[in-house]
C-alpha cells in the first residue's frame, strides 16, 4: 500500500487536483471517496467529471445510488452508497458489473468494502478546522495495482 497526502486550500485548489488525477485513469478504475458531509468529496467528483468536459452535468446520486457518465469512450459511474444497508443492496442493484464497464468513483465506498475489488484507490477527506476552506486528501493504494500512480502524484 502506498500513500500521499494532498493539501487543498480550497474548492479550487480540489477540483484542479481531481482533473489532474483524472487524466491518469481507465476503464476499470476505481476510487472510493470516504469522509464526512461537506468534506469535499462533491468537489472532487465535479473537478474529476471536468477533465472529460462532463462538470456541468454532474447531480447527486444519493437517490438514485449511480450516475452514469459518457464522454468518447470512458464510462464514468459515479455511486453514493449512503443510503445502502450493506453490500447485499450493492449486489441487487448490480454494482460490481460496473467495475470493468468504466472508471466507478464512490462515495462511503467503506460501507461496501467487502463488495469491493481487491485493488482501488481510496482517498479519505478530512477537514482543517483552523480553516474552513482547507482540506487534506490521504490518497491510497489498496492492493498494488495503483502503487506507481500513486508514487507519480
Amino acid at each position: 500500500m502506498k500513500n500521499f497526502i494532498f493539501k487543498s486550500y480550497s474548492e479550487n485548489d480540489t477540483k484542479q487536483f481531481a482533473k489532474s488525477f483524472a487524466s491518469k485513469l481507465n476503464n476499470g478504475d476505481i476510487i472510493v471517496l470516504s469522509g464526512d458531509l461537506g468534506s469535499g468529496k462533491t468537489k472532487f467528483t465535479e473537478g474529476f467529471l471536468s477533465y472529460f468536459d462532463l462538470e456541468d452535468e454532474i447531480s447527486s446520486p444519493t437517490f438514485t445510488i449511480v450516475n452514469e457518465y459518457k464522454k468518447n469512450d470512458t464510462n464514468i459511474y459515479h455511486f453514493d452508497v449512503y443510503r445502502l444497508e450493506d453490500s447485499s443492496e450493492f449486489y441487487a442493484i448490480g454494482g460490481e458489473e460496473y467495475f470493468e464497464n468504466g472508471i466507478c468513483i464512490i462515495e462511503w465506498g467503506e460501507l461496501i468494502e467487502d463488495a469491493l475489488p481487491k485493488n482501488y484507490i481510496k482517498i479519505s477527506f478530512s477537514r482543517n478546522y483552523e480553516n474552513e476552506n482547507s482540506r487534506i486528501l490521504d490518497i491510497q493504494s489498496i492492493g498494488n495495482k495503483y502503487d506507481e500512480l500513486v508514487d507519480s502524484l
